[in-house]
């Protein structure tokens, strides 16, 4: 299988995204990346959409839930919220759903700092495989791969897909 181009994917997910927006009427959205790769591709979506608020970042490393599996990442940054999210409409960005714990994640801290009016998710990659009934609003694509296999955003410069495969069960013991 080929990745994606991610150019193309751009595209595609901000004509998508602009369509959602004027289908319902929100012209002033708060655009927020998930680190890393949401924030990449938020920086390209909040340009292409010509947004006038701040980029926001958030880091929801604390916010994880599986911190016994992945450990904890020893070079935490706090997230960067420019404005409040009190009653306003949100664009949540990230680059590849898959599972939906890293949305939730998102969430949960979002709501923290306010209440918004509605989260609008947008993700350049959605993918089978969710353990939480979290689905994008929009998204670029959506791949579906075999379950040893992976894709992973790499940038920034330039922002590029690449498929991973772990071996098969059986020929890992």
């Amino acid at each position: 299988m080929s990745t994606p181009n991610v150019s193309e994917l751009l595209v595609t997910l901000s004509n998508r995204l602009d369509q959602h927006l004027q289908a319902r009427r929100i012209s002033q959205p708060l655009m927020i990346g998930i680190h890393t790769g949401g924030v990449w591709i938020a920086k390209q979506l909040h340009r292409r959409l010509g947004l006038g608020e701040p980029l926001g970042v958030l880091n929801i490393s604390f916010y994880r839930d599986d911190f016994t599996r992945i450990g904890v990442h020893p070079q935490v940054k706090p997230s960067r919220l420019p404005v409040t999210v009190e009653d306003r409409h949100i664009i949540l960005v990230d680059d590849v759903l898959q599972t939906g714990r890293t949305v939730r994640a998102a969430l949960n801290e979002i709501f923290d700092y306010g209440r918004p009016a509605s989260v609008t998710l947008a993700v350049l990659v959605d993918r089978p495989g969710r353990e939480l009934p979290i689905e994008p609003t929009v998204s670029g694509t959506r791949l579906q791969l075999e379950a040893r296999q992976q894709i992973k955003l790499e940038g920034p410069e330039p922002l590029r897909l690449t498929l991973l495969e772990s071996e098969p069960p059986e020929k890992q013991k």
